[in-house]
Formats: structure tokens, sequence, C-alpha cells
């Protein structure tokens, strides 16, 4: 059937009470039961090893996406100095310090490695054609892998325990694409372990994970560690940027990442940390990184391959010709699918400021078309953006130096009236509903996050595949899509 005809606003199905309650009770068992879980909110960092866990945020119904669209989105995974660094304090130190740190000829190993995950939504223009969109390229800490397969999983298994009541003829296992992300990821840090011992390293080598303090994400990372051992017998260790201060040193003669108080060696640093300015709060933090940067350890990724995450960047290759440098043999039919799928966007400095000092051309016309755009600095992470109405006081609050930072991009036009069931653990009105679990109906808008990871260096690409996919689904009205900041759920594929 194609995805013209299938109805976005009846989605999903009416659910009757009971089949709600059987549906909710049979998710969340099998979420605590499969590991798609969360350390409880408040969980203290400096706590014993946990004892309790709450399941992740999670939809009932797997999420429409056009079949021919999906498949579109798999396929496709596989000169941006200015304004990278040059205002924003945090992006620009570690700009400053790769640069200074390639010049000076201190980089001792020249492979990247990647996990990247490009995430897309579904656009339907009022005029014009239907079509895949990407929202943004994440180069650093990209999450949720592990826990997307546990999800797929989940609603697999609620249609092989219920087949959903018969009351979609989509919801069939044909419709449901398998996910396994949690393989497909760890094959790629394997393959940069492999990489770093055939060069020399020692086999004992273990894995870096750098993650943040206090985590409640953890177990998306530790099926991770789990793959690692049992799969590819490679053993993994944890540490804060905290820790690192002080555990993390390299070898002056041969350029080895030594963590003690063990002396383990590290083949790959892989950071599920490490890109937003708070965790840099001194210099001893960046200083840090940089040692780590220094290393002959493989990183995942490199400063160089966080920084090509950036939104300057994803502006830079939405310019005529710029993707073109990059894709050399490529048909230019299929390069111009590439580029349909990039929004209109442009940077805030663009056009210049005028000789009276009037706003550069591409801050007028964020402005003046203020309702259909949002900005977007040069940040990961949920909570950065701003959007719509709240574009004008913004750009009047913006120092004119600063413009370079911000890119404006115009909004992605989703189905409307698409509902989904949410449930949370902590939605409990033991009062009404006699102490059970209860999802919340609303409107809701679905991305849809595809991961791949590559190992290249030297303008070769030794090894890269893509690996499986991940859906958000949040409420309607809410602009950021982050599970872990608090604003979506974790959802699987529906293919119509």
């Amino acid at each position: 059937m194609s995805p013209s005809s299938f109805d976005f606003a009846s989605w999903p199905p009416a659910l009757t009470p009971e089949q709600q309650a059987i549906l909710v009770q049979k998710a969340t068992t099998r979420a605590l039961a499969t590991g798609l879980l969360y350390l409880p909110p408040g969980y203290p960092p400096d706590s014993p090893p946990p004892q309790a866990a709450i399941h992740a945020p999670l939809s009932l119904f797997p999420a429409p996406f056009p079949r021919e669209s999906f498949e579109q989105a798999q396929d496709e995974i596989m000169g941006a100095e200015k304004g990278v660094g040059r205002v924003d304090d945090f992006i620009g130190q570690l700009w400053r310090g790769w640069k200074a740190m390639r010049d000076s000829g201190k980089i001792s190993q020249h492979l990247h490695l990647g996990l990247f995950r490009s995430d897309y939504l579904y656009h339907i223009p009022e005029t014009g054609d239907t079509s895949l969109k990407q929202v943004e390229f994440n180069t650093i800490s990209v999450s949720f892998g592990c826990l997307s397969q546990r999800i797929a999983e989940l609603h697999r298994h609620l249609l092989l325990a219920t087949s959903y009541f018969e009351l979609s003829p989509y919801l069939k296992p044909d419709n449901l694409p398998k996910n396994d992300t949690i393989a497909g990821l760890a094959k790629g840090l394997a393959a940069g372990h492999v990489a770093y011992v055939s060069s020399g390293g020692s086999p004992s080598s273990m894995i870096l994970f750098v993650v943040q303090p206090g985590e409640r994400n953890v177990f998306d990372q530790r099926w991770l560690e789990y793959e690692l051992l049992e799969t590819h017998g490679i053993h993994s260790i944890r540490q804060t940027f905290e820790d690192l201060l002080t555990s993390s040193s390299v070898d002056a003669s041969s350029s080895i990442l030594l963590i003690s108080p063990s002396g383990v060696e590290i083949s790959v640093v892989y950071y599920r940390s490490g890109y937003m300015p708070n965790e840099y709060p001194s210099q001893e933090y960046y200083d840090t990184r940089f040692r780590l940067e220094e290393s002959r350890a493989i990183k995942c990724p490199t400063i160089a391959l966080q920084l090509a995450g950036g939104k300057k960047v994803q502006e830079v290759l939405g310019k005529p010709g710029v993707v073109e440098r990059f894709l050399p043999g490529v048909p230019q039919a299929r390069v111009n699918d590439l580029r349909n799928m990039f929004m209109d966007m442009w940077g805030l400095d663009e056009g210049g400021v005028s000789s009276t000092g009037d706003e550069p051309a591409g801050t007028r016309k964020a402005r003046e078309e203020h309702p259909t755009l949002v900005l977007k600095p040069q940040r990961e992470g949920g909570g950065n953006n701003v959007y719509k109405d709240d574009i004008p006081a913004f750009l009047g609050s913006l120092p004119a130096h600063e413009r370079e930072a911000w890119i404006a991009m115009r909004l992605i036009e989703v189905p409307k009236k698409v509902g989904g069931w949410l449930v949370r653990a902590g939605n409990l009105d033991y009062a009404s509903a006699g102490g059970e679990e209860r999802a919340v109906q609303a409107e809701v808008v679905s991305e849809l996050g595809i991961f791949g990871w590559s190992l290249f260096g030297g303008g070769e690409v030794e090894k890269e595949d893509e690996v499986g996919w991940l859906v958000r689904t949040k409420g309607k009205d809410s602009n950021e899509g982050g599970v872990a900041t608090g604003f979506s759920v974790l959802d699987s594929v529906l293919m119509v």
C-alpha cells in the first residue's frame, strides 16, 4: 500500500480500557524482564551498585513510517571552519585545542572511529511532495542503540502475545522490522579495538567508556559492554572525566594511553559524555580531553569528528556543489536524492553586516520568517534550540559576534493528528487506577534515527556498516526530542 493511502490521523487503533490494561501490563513486564531499563530519578551518583531500576519510557504501539522512506533512510547513512569555534567558547576550546595538536604534530593516531545516528522526520507539506527529511547527524554519544533493539523486541512480543486484538491490518510481523543494533554497534567498537591491536597494541588492552556521573541511562551502555565481552572477548572499563583527571596518562615514548592504578592499556576511547559545556567546568577537563586525543588509542569520536556533527557543517553541506565534493564518482541522481533530504537552512551571519550596521541578511530573514523556523547552535543534546515565536526575542538578545555560531532551519511539517499511547514509570494514580500504571494518550510526533559506524583515516574508509535504528516519540507540543531529558518515549517502526 502506498504511503499516501495510509491515514496517519487514524493511528493508533482505539483501545478499550481492558485492552489498554493488558498491553500496559505485558509491555512493562517485558521491559523489566529484558533490560529496557533506567535508574530511578534521584539515584545518588556515589551510592553502592544499583539494587532497583524502572522501565524506560515507552510506547504501546509502534510508530507508522512509509516503507519506502524507512528503507531510504537506511540507505542514506552511508571547508566548514568558519563559525565552528570562533564565538562559542565551548566549541572554540575544542576546536582550537585540536587544531593546535594537529598543527604541532602531536596527534599520534590518525584513524577515526564513529558510531553515528542520522535523525529524520517524515515531511508532509501543505503543498509539494511528501518526503523524508534529515533533522541532524549525531557524531558523539549517540544513545539508545541498545534500548532501541529492546523496544522493537517488545512490540514484536506484544504482537505475538495479543495480535494487538486484530485492531489493524498493518499490525503484522512483516511490518515490524528486526533491529539488531546491539551487535552492530559493538561490532564497530570491536573493529576499532582490532585495528589498534593489529598496529602493535596489546591484545589485553581494553575499551574505555567515558561516562557521565550519575548516568541514569546506564543499561543502554551496559548491553554494549556485555556484547563486547561475550561475543568479541574485549573487556571494558568505565571512567568519568573527573576520574580521568588523575587516572589517565600517556606514555611519553609510545603514546600508549594508560589508566591507573592497574596500568590498563586503552585501545578505544568511547565517549558517552563530553558534548556539553558543563562537562568541562575548568581548564583541566579540557586538558584531559586533549591528553586522550594525543594518545595512540582510537577515539570514538575524535574531536574533529565530534565537530563535524555541528550545525554549521550541516549548513555548509546544504550549499550547492558541496555534497558532490565528498561523493566523487557517485551518480548525480543519487547525490540529488541525498540533497533532497536536507531542509532549507542558512547562517544567521549570512550576507554580512551592511555599512550602516544593520543586521545581516540571514538574521533579518530569520526574524521575518520565524513562525516556520528553528534556530540551532553548535551543540549536541536536548534543550539547546530556539523555536518559532521565541526567535524574535532571542535574536534581539543575541550579541552580534555570536551570530556565526547559529543556523536557521526550516521546520519539517510532520504528519498531523497521529496518536500514541505513552507509558512512563511513575505515571501512577493509586486512588483511581488501583495502583496500576496507566498509559497516556496524546497526539504525537515520531522521529526516526538510523545507526551506523565507520572506521576511517588518511582519506580511506577501513570498514563501515549501517546497523539499526531508533524511534523516539513525543507529544506534538514538545519541541525537543530527548528521551534522557524527559521529552520523549522509546518507540519502534511500523512500516506502512
